[in-house]
């Protein structure tokens, strides 16, 4: 069941009482508890003029609870802002890449993280406290599994109320169970919630993908192809992450959103791989 209202841990994450100071003080002392030696997680998170909300996502990182030996990498991909300053400040790793582009900033992050598993985090979304072993488990306990990904849901910025948000989740999911079930399942991969192994990551080139296909989902593919295992979907809440409505804006808002994914299912095979 997913929930119809924001939960309570994800609305304290977004209280502005919590500033910037505070969270920087929080991040320094929980990240110290998540990196406890050689890292075997890399949670790595592009980032392009992301100073709004990059604490909160750090934030929220740096409360999960595992037993893993866990690094944070944020690449910061020209930011014009103070980003760069803000996740050192919290005494996060931060590495620099000057090619424009989300394909390059991951393709950096993959080269910088030094863990087992590269886990995909985004500068804009909020993750639970058991996120990380969540989607690091069926890697860990199954060699049949290349990559895995899970599920998330919206934070209103615009108009849209999360009431709405709530059934256009769940006509996603159905979505999600047709390109299972009939057509691409790669489809359903996104980078800001899906985890692989770095070493077969780095086998097939990392993210990189032909023209008009996008990085993550094409790089599911290449996993899958190369035959390092099946896709696993991660349906645990306690999996379920919080992003901003920022992509359904870019699409023109939420009914040309809705319009273009179904498209994807209508039109087949082709517009399919345009969505991965």
């Amino acid at each position: 069941m997913r929930p119809i209202g924001i939960p309570a841990y994800i609305r304290q994450l977004m209280d502005p009482v919590n500033t910037d100071a505070m969270r920087t003080v929080f991040i320094m002392e929980h990240y110290q508890k998540l990196l406890k030696g050689k890292p075997e997680v890399s949670v790595v998170i592009p980032a392009y003029n992301e100073e709004k909300d990059i604490l909160r996502t750090l934030h929220s990182l740096s409360a999960n609870v595992t037993g893993r030996s866990v690094e944070i990498v944020v690449v910061n991909n020209n930011s014009k802002d103070n980003t760069e300053a803000l996740v050192r400040a919290a005494g996060v790793t931060c590495v620099n890449e000057t090619i424009q582009g989300i394909t390059a900033a991951r393709n950096a992050g993959l080269a910088a993280a030094t863990g087992k598993y590269v886990l995909n985090a985004d500068a804009d979304t909020l993750y639970p406290k058991d996120w990380i072993e969540q989607m690091v488990a069926p890697l860990a306990n199954n060699e049949g599994v290349s990559i895995t990904y899970g599920r998330f849901s919206f934070i209103p910025t615009g108009v849209t109320s999360r009431f709405t948000y709530f059934f256009y989740e769940y006509t996603a999911d159905v979505i999600r169970r047709v390109n299972r079930s009939f057509r691409e399942e790669a489809v359903n991969v996104y980078g800001f919630n899906s985890c692989y192994r770095r070493e077969q990551g780095l086998q097939v080139e990392g993210y990189n993908h032909p023209k008009g296909a996008n990085e993550d989902g094409w790089l599911a593919l290449k996993l899958r192809e190369k035959g390092f295992g099946k896709l696993h979907y991660v349906t645990n809440i306690k999996a379920l992450v919080w992003t901003t409505d920022r992509r359904i804006q870019l699409d023109g808002g939420l009914v040309k959103g809705i319009i273009k994914r179904v498209k994807r299912v209508v039109f087949g095979k082709a517009e399919a791989h345009e969505g991965l």
